[in-house]
Formats: structure tokens, C-alpha cells, sequence
């Protein structure tokens, strides 16, 4: 199942590091579904558990998934591990870029 994919992937993402909804959909093989990969992992947010959603943003480094974490979580979970953030944006999205494709 594409979920599955998802899920996959997104548990692949080192601590200290995030990758982006675009990069998980072009690396299961649909570029375009950038929007179903947050979809993915709204559907398991209750049981999120080894799937650290936390580590995907927006192609901007924004935070988007945020407000499906209590408040400000997303972004302490981010700075607990290593990852600048500022206003619930990457600071340097480069520098913590994972690319599962790479």
C-alpha cells in the first residue's frame, strides 16, 4: 500500500535531520503527491509511535504538520534533536536536508 511507502520512508529519516513531502512522494515514485504524504501521516498522527512525522516539512522548511502536534511539539522535538528552528520554520533547510533518494 502507498501509505506503507510512506511510513517507511519516514521512519528512515535520521534524527537531526528532515526531509520534505516532496521528497518522500518523488522517492515512492509519485512526484505529484506531495499533499497525499501529509494526508499519510495525518491518518496515523494518533499512532504516529516509530514514525517520526515530526521530521517532514514543507519544501519552504515551514512546519506545516505542526497544528496535528500539541502546541509547539513539532518544533521542540525538532530542537530537542539538533535542528535550528525559528517562527516554526528549518532555519538552513540545506544544512538538515535528507534526501531518502540520496
Amino acid at each position: 500500500m502507498l501509505y506503507e511507502k510512506i511510513y517507511e520512508v519516514t521512519r528512515n529519516v535520521p534524527k537531526g535531520k528532515v526531509t520534505t513531502y516532496g521528497a518522500i512522494a518523488r522517492y515512492i515514485g509519485s512526484p505529484g503527491a506531495s499533499r497525499m504524504v501529509g494526508w499519510a501521516l495525518n491518518a496515523k498522527k494518533h499512532t504516529l509511535g516509530s514514525i517520526p512525522a515530526h521530521r517532514v516539512v514543507n519544501r519552504k522548511g515551514l512546519l506545516t504538520g505542526s497544528k496535528y502536534f500539541p502546541a509547539n511539539n513539532m518544533a521542540e522535538l525538532l530542537i530537542n534533536e539538533g535542528v535550528e528552528v525559528e517562527n516554526n520554520q528549518i532555519i538552513d533547510l540545506e544544512q538538515y536536508m535528507w534526501d531518502p533518494a540520496k
